[in-house]
């Protein structure tokens, strides 16, 4: 998180504090498959449960942040710049920011910079994820476990080879485009299903090694690094390891 805050702030002084969003992608996607398995297995998962706690828990944080941004905006921009920012404001409310900052320009571009919304991007692919995969998931448990996890893991890799020939054809559709994420989010669904059938395995030198994969991504690429790519590997799994591995003791 405050990876992602320094660079919001200016990409200057942290020019790969990005990365951040990959971390919380895998964190997310182990967090509701985590709770969406263990209340599939105790007979008492519901959608309406499931989407309520997700709206409770995103909308009145995001509506404040949407409001107050535009209370600012009609004071500080142009016309041509608050018909630009209501269009990221409307597609953010809609989950769609990121296909609009996608068409809009590049994320390292100056202009983009100067977007209020533009951090609201890794939220739309987020919420994207959490319209198809609890019912994709209750679909897939039903034969087994195994299969479940085998599926995951086939979407995951398939995303994961997308993502890597992707960013060579266009680098930026690339970047903001649910297809070339899921596998981040998939990662951490996998790691779920881990922990779900044996616990957290405390290991303070694999936990470590997971940190250390993270840190070094953070300070070792740059902007010129393709991302997601192969190179989304590195702080990917760092984060699995820190999942698998690592505890508060």
């Amino acid at each position: 998180v405050i990876s992602v805050i320094i660079f919001h702030l200016d990409h200057a002084y942290f020019p790969n504090g990005y990365l951040g969003v990959d971390l919380f992608f895998v964190i997310s996607g182990y967090v509701i498959t985590k709770s969406i398995i263990k209340k599939y297995y105790e007979g008492n998962f519901k959608f309406t449960d499931f989407y309520i706690k997700r709206i409770r828990r995103i909308l009145p944080v995001l509506l404040v942040v949407l409001i107050s941004s535009f209370l600012v905006g009609l004071y500080l921009l142009l016309l041509s710049d608050l018909k630009k920012f209501s269009e990221s404001l409307l597609t953010s409310l809609g989950f769609i920011s990121n296909f609009y900052f996608w068409i809009t320009g590049g994320y390292f571009s100056t202009n983009d910079q100067l977007k209020p919304l533009l951090h609201l991007w890794s939220l739309s692919v987020e919420e994207q994820f959490y319209l198809f995969f609890p019912p994709l998931l209750l679909v897939l448990l039903k034969p087994s476990r195994r299969f479940a996890i085998f599926v995951i893991f086939l979407f995951a890799a398939l995303s994961f080879i997308f993502s890597e020939l992707a960013w060579r054809e266009n680098q930026e559709r690339n970047f903001f485009f649910s297809l070339s994420r899921i596998w981040e989010i998939f990662a951490g669904s996998i790691a779920a299903f881990i922990v779900q059938r044996r616990g957290v395995q405390k290991n303070n030198f694999i936990a470590i090694l997971g940190l250390a994969a993270i840190v070094l991504s953070i300070f070792v690429y740059d902007e010129s690094t393709p991302f997601p790519s192969v190179y989304a590997l590195v702080p990917v799994l760092g984060v699995v390891l820190l999942v698998l591995y690592a505890n508060k003791e």
